[in-house]
């Protein structure tokens, strides 16, 4: 259910695979996207039993209606009413306040600066990461106050430059804006790695602690895979900070 749950610094970084959840098939088990076609009794449940398991409110988790752009929304509690804005990466500098982002093989990239108590998530897929939405995240949670050198970046399962296969002009307009997402997949043909990218667009900014997850989401029978499977779950990523301060 939880594949990953590390605290750094009194910052949260937690992402889960697709097991532990209530989902049928094709969505089992774990799935937490509500746009997929899943049943939305399920995917409430399990949106409460991955909360649970983390231990914060199932109903202060703070969710996107993410449609690969670089839109960011600076929020301070979870969206009121059915309409959640479009935007694919949201920043807070409430402490506690759980931010959620969904992928089955884009790249989730969780951001905090516990110092300054802002957190971000973003959504990077190939046409978020070209498009500059962890750069526009960066630059949200810079404006409520942290620093580049002191924000921790992690990025979760997605799918591999390995594995993400595309036609030569696509790598080559990716490459482009990223150089250092250009990849090539195991079998010799044109690829992207969207991780690689966000990566060196982190770097550039001057975001120095960073690691990626190693989990191919397309090589990974426990987690979802659009590419793999087309009609699938979602996976999810969380951050937030402890309500206090490690050195308050």
């Amino acid at each position: 259910m939880i594949a990953e749950h590390n605290r750094v610094g009194g910052a949260h970084f937690a992402f889960t695979d697709r097991w532990g959840g209530v989902s049928a098939a094709p969505y089992d088990e774990l799935n937490l996207g509500g746009a997929v076609g899943d049943d939305p009794v399920a995917v409430r449940a399990n949106r409460e039993l991955a909360a649970r398991r983390l231990g914060v409110d199932p109903a202060l988790v703070v969710w996107m209606n993410q449609v690969h752009g670089r839109e960011v929304a600076v929020v301070e509690g979870p969206w009121t009413g059915e309409d959640v804005p479009a935007a694919d990466a949201v920043v807070t500098a409430r402490r506690g306040l759980p931010l959620a982002v969904l992928t089955a093989d884009c790249t989730p990239v969780l951001l905090a600066d516990p110092v300054a108590g802002v957190v971000g998530a973003a959504h990077a897929g190939r046409p978020g990461m070209v498009a500059g939405v962890v750069p526009a995240a960066v630059e949200a949670m810079v404006a409520l106050g942290a620093e580049p050198s002191r924000i921790t970046a992690r990025t979760g399962p997605g799918v591999c430059g390995r594995c993400y296969e595309v036609p030569a002009a696509m790598r080559a307009e990716v490459a482009a804006a990223e150089p250092a997402a250009w990849a090539e997949t195991g079998w010799g043909t044109p690829a992207v790695d969207v991780a690689a990218g966000v990566h060196a667009q982190l770097a550039a900014l001057g975001v120095r602690d960073r690691i990626a997850s190693p989990v191919c989401t397309l090589e990974s029978g426990d987690h979802f895979s659009y590419r793999r499977d087309r009609t699938t779950g979602r996976l999810a990523g969380y951050v937030w900070l402890d309500r206090e301060r490690d050195d308050a």
